[in-house]
């Protein structure tokens, strides 16, 4: 007999051997027209990395699910702020006993935007649309365990897998478990049709994108007629327009040492959470300098992680020592495997021949990133490595240059993808890191008991780390201002999605 799965039961799980990156107007809502009861029911969140286009499924980058995912586009299941599995547009789901076939029962009343009604067939062409060509970023992958899916009835799916996956429902909760409709599909970069609350009302480009409340939406109405997403290229410039009423959520700090200018007034309301943004040194292992594990093991010989944290992020974050934050269940402390020793990282370049070395140092525009790049290549100079930054646009010149066409020796990008870490089982990826060992744990991970992925998933944790595959400066805080009177905001960032349908005033 098939198990029945809770509506709060989560199948934490590692996803198939790759997934994607990690990545990546209209006028405020403060100002606009209608008094303040139009300000009561409008919000804006200024944010730093905006989308290039609408559409996830031919684009990577944080800044589409960011904004679309939930809000717009929504999936059989979602996470929840403790990153849970809670269903969404699935009422509730059977596991058969083999653990090969998800029945899931849908919500009876969903219909898509544009009028289109939301069922079974709707699930099967969405499934059947990631494992085609039509989808082009790499997190597709994870559907390619899907055998077939089977329409039951207009309000009943089967989702027959090739072989038991723990982490299939679980990357049904990024972008590729998104719904779409047959008739919704003919412009995603500008046009997106989606199930959820809000709808595109305007997005001008280089500034913002604002969201309508769905008159048609199948479940709970949000409180906000509008939520205006602000995009802003500094942390000055974000943090002005917060200070003169521009807009009214900071929705990702980009300098914590300014907050002491928000702590202070009664006005705004600080909260800092957690996520699953691993602020990550991407090494290339397939090419150059990078390729040579003596070089690698330097590198992170050489950078003195919490005087970088302290530096450019003023001692907030988490120190991680590997691909895993806190909140998933392999976690393992591995922060002490990481030292800073100066001396030995001279010794190793010497050993290898590569005194005196030369990096390309490509970095997204993005604040995040250039704080703490500059304060590496500090550190690196210690140890006689010339580390060349060059700073690249963001999305569109690092998703082409580094992510794409891997052309650099070192990157620093913030990872935000739940449960990433497998995109160390892919050599493709744009790290380039090819372990037989670690392709097979995270295969028998994914297809093995819950004790036995647990233990696999560790020890890909410390694979990853012993051949510094990767650097781990620390994870990102979820970092929040917000004026006194707007509630519901977001703690936790542990999914790819901004979600703001449940923010009120």
């Amino acid at each position: 007999m098939p198990r029945f799965v809770p509506q709060a039961t989560a199948l934490l799980a590692a996803g198939a051997l790759s997934a994607s990156l990690a990545a990546c107007g209209g006028t405020s809502t403060s100002s606009s027209g209608g008094g303040d009861g139009a300000k009561e029911q409008n919000v804006a969140i200024g944010l730093t990395v905006e989308p290039e286009n609408l559409d996830f499924s031919t684009t990577d980058g944080t800044g589409i699910p960011e904004a679309m995912l939930v809000n717009v586009y929504e999936g059989l299941v979602k996470l929840d702020q403790d990153g849970k599995i809670v269903p969404l547009l699935a009422k509730s789901w059977e596991i058969s006993d083999d653990r090969k076939t998800y029945t899931f029962e849908l919500q009876e009343n969903a219909k898509f935007s544009n009028g289109s009604p939301f069922d079974a067939e709707a699930v099967k062409f969405s499934i059947d649309r990631v494992k085609s060509d039509d989808w082009k970023v790499s997190l597709k992958s994870n559907m390619d365990v899907v055998r077939r899916v089977k329409v039951l009835s207009p309000t009943k799916v089967a989702v027959e897998l090739k072989k038991p996956s723990n982490g299939w429902l679980f990357q049904m909760t990024t972008r590729i478990g998104a719904m779409y409709t047959p008739d919704g599909v003919d412009d995603l970069p500008t046009k997106p049709v989606g199930t959820g609350p809000y709808v595109l009302k305007r997005r001008t480009r280089g500034d913002s994108i604002v969201l309508a409340q769905n008159p048609a939406y199948w479940g709970d109405k949000p409180a906000m007629k509008e939520v205006t997403l602000k995009y802003f290229k500094d942390g000055t410039a974000l943090n002005n327009a917060m200070l003169s009423g521009a807009i009214d959520v900071v929705g990702d700090v980009q300098a914590p040492d300014s907050l002491s200018q928000f702590e202070g007034d009664d006005r705004f309301v600080v909260t800092e959470g957690t996520t699953n943004g691993e602020l990550t040194m991407a090494l290339n292992n397939a090419s150059g300098p990078m390729k040579d594990p003596k070089v690698r093991e330097a590198i992170s010989l050489g950078i003195d992680r919490d005087a970088v944290r302290k530096a450019a992020w003023a001692g907030r974050g988490t120190p991680i020592g590997s691909m895993v934050p806190p909140t998933d269940p392999w976690y393992e402390d591995l922060k002490a495997a990481h030292p800073y020793d100066a001396a030995k990282a001279k010794a190793l370049l010497a050993q290898a021949g590569k005194s005196n070395l030369k990096l390309r140092f490509r970095i997204p525009n993005l604040p995040y990133a250039v704080a703490p790049a500059q304060v590496v290549k500090s550190q690196l100079e210690k140890i006689g490595v010339d580390a060349d930054i060059e700073i690249l646009e963001y999305p569109a010149r690092w998703l082409a240059e580094v992510f794409t066409k891997k052309d650099y020796d070192m990157s620093l990008v913030r990872h935000t993808e739940p449960r990433d870490i497998v995109t160390f089982g892919n050599e493709d990826y744009y790290w380039g890191y090819d372990n037989a060992q670690v392709q097979s744990l995270l295969a028998k991970a994914d297809s093995g008991t819950e004790e036995e992925q647990v233990a696999d998933m560790k020890q890909v944790a410390r694979k990853i780390s012993e051949d510094n595959a990767a650097i781990w400066l620390y994870l990102m805080p979820s970092l929040l201002v917000a004026d006194k009177d707007v509630k519901g905001l977001p703690k936790n960032r542990v999914s790819e999605a901004l979600d703001v349908t449940t923010i009120s005033r």
